[in-house]
């Protein structure tokens, strides 16, 4: 009975025993994920705000629908790019250091995008975003979840995810109501300004988490292996391959979304800049937010019975987003089509809370914002081209049928998971608890 009852228990963090961390659920590591969980909320308002103000920038800029989907384009692609860098740097250098760094710099490029003249200006600094904001996230995601248990890790990367749900309504909002008013370039002035205040408080605490945790999170735990060999540690195991295809098709559905529902609501129903922004993030991120927690505790709970348990859900995920997808596009009603949007986010979310957290279970724990790092570069490379297409489709394709093919995608992608559950995952994950 014993023995049984261990096979069943999640493979425990190989660095757990080497490394001194604070106990999981203590008052400092939930203060640690309170101060993530605000720069990482700054982070999405800063990225997303310019997405409610396209017919803004259309008219005060002269930009076309074709350079507007740009805007999400270069911005993820190099996002993309320098994901998996800033991670083999995250798993070399203090991450304390990395992550203010970020913040400093993405704020001072949120200014500058304020003062931006014309769109080819506007298009730059979006590709300086992408560069700043890369080195946050996959050493925020690494140092946030090293300072949980492994039976923690899910609703702890669940509930961090919840300030990209907030981040992306706040700043979509507030970025339609001040262009609305005239005065976009005001809304990047306060949303930079915010985040420099925020960088002292943020470094402080993080200086203090380093004395009270013990652990240097730096030089003492990297692998003492090459780039290349960190690289080949990852991608060589097979479910973590089916993770890196699975992902860019459901960011691509996100980031199609993300870029262009505030206009296809703004266009199909004549709503306002702000109002079309507040309708297209309110109820899916709301519902997101419910689908993320739900789904993190439920990960860990099912945990204790079947180490596959946050790979079964990303599986509901993708086979319940991919009718929503469809249903959004094709809504003849605001009603309706905020009921499907909120279908949407609950199911998302389910994939949200746990895909970094199931790549966990196959990566070795010295590798893992690298991890993340290169599962953002195979989900930001796929999911720019959902802006730039939905701007080059806009008025002949349709956004309607992109979503609808962007649902057959989400089930075929389900079917793909649900082989990798069966045939791949039991072997990789018996690999990593050994």
């Amino acid at each position: 009975m014993t023995t049984q009852a261990a096979s069943n228990r999640p493979f425990t963090d190989s660095s757990s025993s080497a490394n001194p961390r604070i106990p999981s659920a203590s008052f400092e590591a939930m203060l640690l994920l309170g101060f993530m969980w605000f720069a990482y909320f700054l982070n999405y308002c800063d990225r997303q705000a310019v997405f409610a103000m396209f017919p803004s920038l259309k008219s005060d800029l002269g930009m076309t629908d074709q350079q507007l989907g740009l805007t999400g384009a270069y911005f993820l692609w190099v996002y993309a790019l320098g994901c998996p860098i800033a991670g083999l740097i995250g798993d070399r250098v203090s991450k304390r250091i990395l992550v203010v760094l970020s913040l400093i710099i993405w704020s001072l490029v949120t200014v500058a995008t304020g003062l931006a003249r014309s769109g080819g200006e506007l298009l730059w600094l979006r590709a300086a975003m992408g560069i700043s904001e890369s080195l946050f996230m996959p050493t925020a995601i690494a140092l946030t979840a090293s300072a949980f248990a492994p039976e923690l890790r899910s609703r702890t990367i669940a509930i961090l995810t919840t300030a990209q749900i907030a981040g992306t309504v706040a700043g979509s909002w507030f970025g339609g109501w001040m262009a609305d008013m005239g005065a976009w370039r005001t809304a990047f002035f306060a949303l930079g300004g915010v985040g420099l205040v925020y960088a002292f408080p943020y470094f402080w605490f993080l200086s203090y988490f380093k004395t009270k945790s013990c652990t240097d999170e730096q030089g003492s735990t990297a692998p003492k292996v090459g780039v290349l060999g960190c690289l080949m540690a990852i991608i060589s195991i097979p479910t973590y391959q089916i993770l890196c295809v699975i992902f860019p098709v459901f960011v691509f559905g996100l980031w199609l979304l993300y870029g262009w529902l505030p206009t296809f609501l703004h266009d199909k129903f004549q709503l306002s800049q702000s109002e079309a922004a507040f309708n297209a993030t309110l109820y899916l991120q709301g519902s997101t937010a419910v689908g993320l927690l739900s789904g993190g505790w439920l990960a860990d709970r099912l945990l204790r019975v079947t180490h596959a348990s946050r790979y079964y859900l990303m599986l509901a995920s993708l086979i319940l987003c991919a009718p929503c997808l469809h249903a959004i596009g094709n809504c003849e009603s605001l009603v309706q089509l905020r009921l499907a949007a909120m279908a949407f986010g609950l199911f998302s979310g389910l994939l949200m809370g746990n895909i970094f957290p199931s790549a966990f279970e196959v990566v070795p724990a010295p590798f893992r914002a690298t991890a993340v790092g290169v599962l953002n570069l195979c989900g930001g490379l796929v999911s720019g081209f959902a802006t730039l297409f939905g701007g080059m489709w806009k008025s002949t394709f349709g956004i309607d049928r992109l979503l609808t093919l962007t649902g057959v995608a989400y089930f075929a992608a389900g079917l793909l998971l649900l082989v990798c559950i069966f045939k791949l995952f039991p072997r990789d994950v018996l690999k990593q608890s050994s």
